[in-house]
């Protein structure tokens, strides 16, 4: 989820195709939401899932904040941009830029980080070709969006799923400074949010990421029937002074029944510049200020 212009903007997959959505309300109906069709796969490409729409906006208190460009984005493969910048999202032709270079290997549900004028992918890997679970976190650096310019050898892996919590799986980063990111296993009521933050200047070194141990930012919430919180999307109220949580959560912890619905909750901001999570709830909640 992504807020361009007065528009909401999130992407929606069908297994068959990738949908752009888009709305005035962060708290639409979006079942009824104005929408386009963005890519239509052929036979090679493979079903979309898990798509994302990229906005270089950092995640930052509201007194900080700044708008910059939008770039639109499909899963890893394929990479999908639009064709012509001028128009709107909705109004622009997309066309595939091809195949984002993991190396061949398992990636999933990557990010992208710019630095210092550096752009970075970041994303769910596994730590060789044959490597299998557990699922962890890895770096490369980019030359665009669709081009890598590191080598595998280059490749740095920035987090295990080394804690209980997160085992055996991590997936789905988001961020600039620092990386919210899923942990745990997707089918489980313990899917959640865990969070690395940039401390060195390096990004490719595994020393200047420091993970916080003490459990998840983000998490199920028994007593309010909310399971399976991860997989989060970052974005603002419509007037830019409330930070807001977009999340997909289970309303069962019975594995057997996967059925999960979109939510969003407003954050805050501590003192220090940190984030404050809410506990995850049903609602229903105050509409986003400026929100009409």
């Amino acid at each position: 989820m992504v807020h361009h212009e007065d528009w909401y903007l999130s992407t929606y997959s069908t297994n068959d195709n990738i949908t752009l959505k888009r709305s005035r309300a962060l708290t639409d109906n979006w079942d009824n939401a104005e929408t386009k069709l963005v890519f239509k796969p052929d036979s090679s490409s493979g079903e979309p899932w898990s798509t994302d729409s990229h906005s270089r906006r950092r995640l930052t208190p509201p007194s900080t904040r700044r708008d910059v460009p939008i770039r639109m984005s499909g899963r890893e493969p394929p990479n999908v941009r639009p064709r012509e910048r001028r128009a709107g999202p909705l109004d622009s032709n997309y066309t595939v830029k091809g195949m984002l270079n993991t190396f061949d290997q398992f990636a999933i549900d990557g990010t992208y980080i710019r630095h210092k004028d550096v752009l970075y992918h970041i994303y769910s890997c596994w730590k060789n070709f044959y490597g299998a679970w557990p699922a962890n976190l890895c770096i490369t650096r980019l030359s665009n969006p669709w081009n890598i310019s590191s080598t595998l050898t280059e490749r740095r892996t920035i987090s295990f799923p080394n804690e209980p919590w997160n085992k055996p799986h991590t997936d789905g980063p988001t961020g600039q400074n620092l990386v919210l990111y899923s942990a745990a296993r997707v089918n489980t009521p313990f899917y959640c949010l865990g969070m690395l933050d940039l401390v060195g200047d390096d990004l490719m070194e595994y020393q200047s990421w420091k993970k916080h141990r003490d459990g998840c930012f983000f998490h199920q919430n028994p007593d309010a029937g909310v399971y399976g919180t991860g997989h989060a999307s970052y974005t603002t109220s419509p007037e830019g002074s409330e930070s807001y949580v977009v999340y997909p959560a289970l309303t069962t912890n019975d594995p057997d029944e996967f059925y999960r619905t979109v939510r969003t909750q407003k954050m805050e901001w501590n003192e220090d510049g940190t984030l404050s999570f809410p506990k995850a709830m049903n609602g229903p909640f105050p509409v986003p200020k400026g929100q009409h």
